[in-house]
């Protein structure tokens, strides 16, 4: 389609694409029309595919102005966009819907003119990402974090046993309860109560954590527990409110831990002959997850750096978009209903500040992806396909699998995905070859590793 275009770059990343149709294309695509309508409708006196296109303009001229300037403009937006050689800056957000600008005059003696306002990915100029000189914590791997692994390998190995009928609830305890969240009024919650639920005293598979509160009970007993929530509890509705939690203990079972010896290496894995071979297994492992997570501290201090000194606006869509996809990935955590969690999200006590932190962690988490994709571009960092299949038979090795097991599971969106993830580690190398990095406050290895610090 021959047409004249105009992008105008308006604020917090939005664009305005104004198009000019020439009259020719307008008056060809609405006689193509008509002709399309003219053979396919029946209308009284006339025969199928033989109404004359005189008799559809003077019934329908205003459904059919309007809808061949629909199929126009639509059209046109479609040649824009498909251009491959688009640059990324001016295409419209995957979420974000082009909007028409008024009305357009649909005059078959006159150019068609419109106007659609559309949010594009942010321009961003990335200056200071060398020579600069950060500061990292960091962690060690020691003789209570390797217990620690130990302590958890004898309790998956553990026996599971029903305790005496007189016993109590103590820590480390296998527990099945009633519980009911109650209302101001003292009554239960369908929406908020829960039959047979299992837990281990002290696991923090409890999202209500009421443990301690059941120490003592006995099975057959019902206990009301007053239950103070934090303000960013994760049930909105509860979210600061002080409330009495309806407890009934219908199961109690104890662990019988193996004990620590060669006997347990070796049922872990064959290839453990005595229990230092575990704890050194154990060891090399808990380095190299660390290795890893030392590799991101490094690199998430850099970006925090760089951020400081890289400013960028970020359209509401692109934000919203992010806080969407980070609760979507919270409800598949918990198993529950997204639209359900985005609607407790936005209503109880609080509720304004947990929005505003949601919206703060997204800012952050695009404005450190947006850093690292303009500076791959500005790198050049491409990817062969030696490269790829380089990395699919790293991949089939670590996991101890044939290749072409491995490439089942990669298909061309996965091999997409494998590709940007191979050029982000190659940035990120570059990225901190080319800044000082010192060593700073030594953290708790638990904490260290699950983002405490």
């Amino acid at each position: 389609m021959a047409v004249t275009k105009e992008l105008t770059r308006l604020d917090k990343s939005n664009v305005k694409l104004s198009i000019t149709v020439p009259k020719d294309e307008v008056r060809a695509k609405y006689q193509g029309m008509l002709k399309e309508y003219s053979k396919s409708l029946q209308l009284p006196g006339f025969r199928k595919g033989h109404v004359p296109q005189e008799v559809l303009e003077r019934k329908f001229a205003e459904a059919l102005r309007g809808e061949a300037m629909g199929r126009i403009i639509e059209d046109a937006l479609q040649d824009y966009f498909k251009d491959e050689k688009l640059p990324r800056n001016e295409r419209p957000l995957p979420y974000a819907t082009p909007e028409l600008q008024e009305e357009p005059k649909f005059d078959l003696e006159s150019d068609l003119q419109f106007s659609v306002v559309y949010d594009v990915l942010p321009e961003i100029k990335v200056d200071k990402w060398k020579g600069l000189t950060i500061e990292y914590p960091y962690a060690e791997v020691g003789k209570e974090e390797i217990d620690k692994e130990l302590q958890d390998i004898r309790d998956r190995n553990s026996v599971v046993m029903d305790k005496d009928e007189s016993a109590k609830v103590a820590k480390g305890d296998v527990v099945t309860v009633d519980y009911s969240i109650l209302d101001e009024n003292g009554e239960e919650q369908p929406n908020l109560s829960r039959k047979d639920f299992a837990f281990t005293l002290g696991s923090g598979t409890n999202f209500y954590q009421f443990d301690d509160d059941i120490i003592g009970m006995k099975k057959g007993e019902t206990k009301e527990i007053n239950k103070k929530f934090a303000n960013d509890f994760f049930e909105a509705s509860l979210a600061g409110q002080t409330r009495k939690i309806k407890v009934s203990l219908t199961s109690l079972k104890e662990k019988k831990l193996p004990d620590l010896d060669d006997d347990l290496a070796q049922d872990v894995d064959e290839k453990f002959k005595t229990l230092d071979d575990l704890k050194n297994s154990i060891k090399e492992r808990l380095e190299k997850n660390l290795e890893w997570r030392l590799r991101d501290k490094k690199v998430n201090e850099l970006l925090k750096n760089i951020m400081e000194s890289t400013p960028v606006v970020l359209p509401e869509s692109m934000v919203r978009a992010e806080v969407e996809s980070r609760v979507r990935k919270l409800a598949r955590y918990y198993n529950t209903d997204p639209n359900m969690l985005m609607q407790m999200m936005a209503t109880g006590e609080g509720h304004e500040e947990r929005e505003k932190e949601w919206r703060e962690t997204a800012v952050k988490a695009l404005h450190s992806r947006l850093i690292i994709e303009t500076l791959m571009e500005e790198q050049n960092i491409e990817v062969t396909d030696a490269d790829l299949e380089q990395e699919l038979e790293k991949i089939a090795k670590e996991n101890n699998v044939e290749i072409e097991e491995v490439r089942k599971n990669y298909d061309e969106q996965n091999m997409f995905y494998l590709k940007e993830d191979i050029r982000e580690r190659r940035l990120i190398d570059i990225m901190l070859a080319e800044n000082t990095l010192k060593q700073g406050k030594k953290e708790n290895y638990l904490d260290f590793m699950t983002d405490k610090v």
